[in-house]
């Protein structure tokens, strides 16, 4: 028999979330049957899409979604070792039982020198975003211009360095002059912070006089009302995020942009990683080998302790992380 801690959704969020919206609760599980293994966290993943989708589809009682990297401490399913690690969709629970559906064993060239922490970051699910986005979406070439936006997140700061590895040019921007420092460290062309400059559009425009093949976009909102004004021809757009908007009361009013759209010829597409499923094993390669060759830096904003998964995530919610924002049991 083992216990589980898991914090549920106790309020439905109205706003910015609060600690008071959610409830800790101690869950005790059964014991195994055959098929079936026990799996404890070792990290879990805080990420903004957690903001959107509990309100889409998550009812208040429920556990709180997310992912986590797992060891396996008992196991009644010969597929699965004890001791191994995997990546699984399982909430924000300190265990919990599987039949080994949908768990995704961390790839056997993992190194241990590497933090396994990264198969919820720059090798897992955000890293996948940057590269199918950049990739499959915005179709990046060798001289495009790419801007991305929260680009010191878990996928902009991956984002940014993919398009660097493909020949382009690159422009960020952040919330903070710590992280636009971190911007040009890892390789950025140009980097601003957004909070301080005068005005976004003569930012753009200083940053790329000539415009933008690519964006990528994360923030949605003002920002991307502004930045589609100045796409190239033919410029093609990522719409991966909304991270501004995610937390309004009320709905913002945003700008048309038919004009751009149809003068420029623009492309823009929404998508979702999990398009890519069937290719997840290519993606996390690639990623991990730029990761080995130093082609691709990460940054982690770990939290210590299950008990501070409300605190991890408001923070995160509010740009308080730099990188990809974990937390450690």
């Amino acid at each position: 028999m083992a216990t589980a801690k898991a914090w549920v959704l106790k309020k439905h969020f109205e706003g910015f979330p609060k600690p008071s919206d959610f409830d800790l609760k101690k869950i005790e599980l059964p014991k195994l049957k055959d098929g079936e293994i026990l799996l404890e966290s070792v990290f879990l993943s805080v990420d903004p899409y957690m903001r959107p989708y509990s309100k889409r589809d998550m009812k208040e009682g429920d556990i709180m979604i997310g992912t986590q990297v797992a060891r396996i401490i008992e196991s009644k399913n010969p597929a699965f070792v004890v001791g191994s690690f995997v990546v699984a969709n399982a909430g924000w629970r300190t265990h919990f039982i599987s039949s080994g559906k949908d768990l995704y064993a961390l790839p056997s060239t993992w190194p241990e020198s590497l933090p396994k922490s990264l198969a919820l970051g720059t090798v897992g699910m955000p890293g996948l975003t940057a590269y199918f986005g950049l990739l499959e979406v915005c179709k990046i070439k060798p001289g495009n211009t790419v801007l991305v936006n929260a680009a010191a997140g878990a996928v902009g700061s991956v984002v940014g360095q993919l398009a660097k590895i493909g020949g382009c040019k690159v422009v960020g921007c952040a919330g903070s002059d710590e992280k636009v420092a971190y911007l040009k460290k890892i390789g950025f062309d140009e980097a601003f912070n957004y909070k301080t400059v005068t005005s976004l559009e003569e930012a753009l425009r200083k940053a790329s006089p000539d415009g933008y093949d690519c964006f990528f976009d994360n923030v949605g909102g003002e920002f991307a009302s502004v930045a589609i004004h100045q796409m190239k021809k033919y410029g093609r757009i990522a719409v991966c995020g909304a991270i501004s908007m995610y937390n309004d009361l009320v709905p913002q009013k945003g700008a048309y942009i038919q004009y751009p759209m149809i003068f420029n010829e623009l492309r823009m597409e929404g998508f979702i990683v999990h398009r890519w499923n069937n290719r997840r094993e290519e993606g996390q390669k690639a990623l991990l080998k730029w990761v080995l060759e130093g082609k691709i830096k990460y940054h982690e904003q770990i939290t210590e302790g299950f008990d501070n998964m409300p605190a991890a995530f408001i923070g995160m919610l509010k740009g308080e992380n730099l990188g990809k924002a974990v937390v450690k049991v």
